[in-house]
């Protein structure tokens, strides 16, 4: 083979070791991210399923309050309504 032949192969050797370089970079950033939205998902404490959990929990506590104030103003309604009587 000719010296420009070598160089050649020699300088492409050199371009795919940046270029692997920059994807082994790239997978890290990746890996990272993944790792960040994983912790957010399934976190015990403060991950997306328990905030879920902590919405679901206050609608049902509302959900309760609500039935018992309706239910009350009810009550009151017929108690003046059978005194009118």
């Amino acid at each position: 083979m000719s010296d420009d032949k070598i160089s050649e192969i020699q300088n492409s050797m050199i371009r795919m070791e940046h270029v692997l370089e920059n994807v082994s970079t790239k997978q890290d950033a990746v890996a990272a991210d993944i790792r960040d939205v994983k912790n957010a998902i399934y976190k015990p404490d403060d991950g997306l399923y328990a905030r879920l959990r902590d919405i679901e929990q206050w609608k049902g506590s509302l959900s309760k309050f609500i039935w018992t104030f309706a239910l009350s103003i009810a009550a009151l309604f017929a108690d003046k309504l059978f005194n009118i009587l």
